[in-house]
């Protein structure tokens, strides 16, 4: 990721003036970052629907919705946006909670530039991750549109033999879903070997 590479960040806190630093010392330590502050879970998620967020970087102890919660709802909708907890709170408890709840990131509140530093790289490392992944996923989406209009069965296999990829005419033709083959073997599907010869 280069330094021109802007980062969009939704801040959740209900201390509107940690809220107003957190986002200065940002800017400070990445200039490419865009930091937009909201005062409560609820108008953050009044926000996800609206705008699009590279990463989500919400406190924990907020009146009406804690952090976990707002997690949670975040993650109905938004299963892999980046979202790190920046807390006061530092116990072993919350920070099970939350990477049961598929929380990115953890971090507890400080002070000193360091402390900026280490959450800016949080973020840069939480975010790059989240973009290689959408791309990745983006290649996937493409090569199954282009192997799903092939009028033959293609499929590769890893060294082990299991399915790695296969189209839908292939997943017929061992009487299984894509879904179902990938991932299996042809022991899996020793049932169907006859009517699967039948195809080669």
């Amino acid at each position: 990721m280069t330094e021109s590479t802007g980062i969009s960040i939704l801040h959740v806190d209900d201390d509107s003036a940690f809220a107003g630093l957190t986002s200065e010392m940002l800017s400070k330590q990445a200039p490419q970052f865009t930091v937009e502050i909201v005062m409560s879970p609820s108008e953050g998620l009044e926000r996800l629907d609206t705008t699009d967020f590279d990463c989500i970087v919400s406190d924990y102890q907020m009146p009406h919705q804690d952090g976990i919660e707002f997690l949670d709802a975040v993650r109905e909708d938004y299963q892999n946006l980046p979202f790190i907890l920046y807390t006061g709170e530092g116990s072993e408890a919350v920070a099970s909670d939350a990477i049961a709840a598929g929380v990115t990131d953890y971090l507890q509140k400080g002070s000193g530039m360091g402390h900026y530093a280490v959450l800016a790289n949080k973020i840069r490392n939480a975010v790059e991750s989240y973009r290689q992944r959408e791309r990745l996923q983006a290649s996937h989406d493409r090569l199954r549109q282009i192997i799903d209009m092939l009028p033959q069965l293609v499929f590769a296999k890893n060294e082990v033999g299991e399915f790695l990829l296969a189209n839908k005419d292939t997943a017929d033709a061992y009487g299984a879903t894509v879904s179902e083959l990938e991932g299996s073997t042809d022991a899996d599907f020793a049932d169907n070997k006859i009517e699967v010869e039948q195809f080669r």
